[in-house]
């Protein structure tokens, strides 16, 4: 099964699991610590799908591998350590959250990028997906800066982030505007990937032609 369908149907059965989880509570009024852990879970399961979804639609464009895999295992392991902490209660190793943290900042970054990277910009726009890139990945990196060095953090640290913030949502929002500008004007990865497959799809015809011209000459031999 592909990544993007994977995530997809888990995506479909953890928000079904919230909504019955939610009818269940409406109803009977009994919300204790089970339900809570298991709601919890579910949101933690949907969000964990919502970032592999994104990485992994990006995956299977084949325009680029190494951003979404990271994305699929950072999203992968730091959902399964925050489940580990909904029902295991308080983490009382500060390593362990840090690294949860970051693991979860880095799932985070990478789905950005390859949602934003499903776009296709024409050479005019191409700028915006460098200035993307450097803009999440500075503030990612500040971030875990940050985590990690607890002490960094002064009165500079807000203008810092919000800056790289707006610049990152300005990107953001003017991205889908720049594909939609580039509309029918496809880039040499997607033309190279079409060739691609009609070659393919020439061979396999040319074989089929062979098989059957072999076929007709010794239907002729025989008798």
């Amino acid at each position: 099964m592909r990544p993007k369908t994977l995530f997809l149907y888990t995506l479909i059965a953890s928000i079904a699991l919230s909504a019955l989880i939610g009818i269940v509570v409406i109803l009977f009024g009994n919300f204790g610590d089970l339900e809570i852990k298991v709601l919890l879970t579910t949101l933690t399961v949907t969000v964990t799908s919502i970032l592999g979804l994104a990485c992994g639609a990006y995956l299977e464009t084949r325009r680029g591998k190494l951003i979404p895999l990271i994305g699929i295992v950072l999203a992968l392991v730091s959902g399964v350590m925050w489940v580990v902490l909904v029902w295991h209660g308080t983490v009382h190793e500060d390593f362990f959250a840090k690294l949860l943290l970051s693991l979860t900042l880095g799932a985070a970054s990478c789905s950005h990028i390859s949602l934003l990277s499903l776009a296709r910009l024409e050479r005019r726009f191409i700028w915006s997906r460098y200035a993307i890139h450097i803009a999440v990945w500075l503030l990612t990196a500040y971030l875990l800066y940050l985590i990690w060095n607890v002490d960094a953090i002064d009165e500079s640290t807000s203008r810092i982030i919000g800056v790289l913030s707006i610049v990152i949502a300005a990107l953001t929002i003017v991205t889908p505007v720049f594909h939609k500008l580039s509309a029918g004007q496809p880039d040499s990865a997607e033309i190279d990937a079409e060739i691609s497959r009609l070659k393919l799809r020439i061979e396999e015809l040319e074989a089929k032609k062979r098989t059957l011209n072999q076929n007709a000459e010794n239907a002729f031999v025989e008798p």
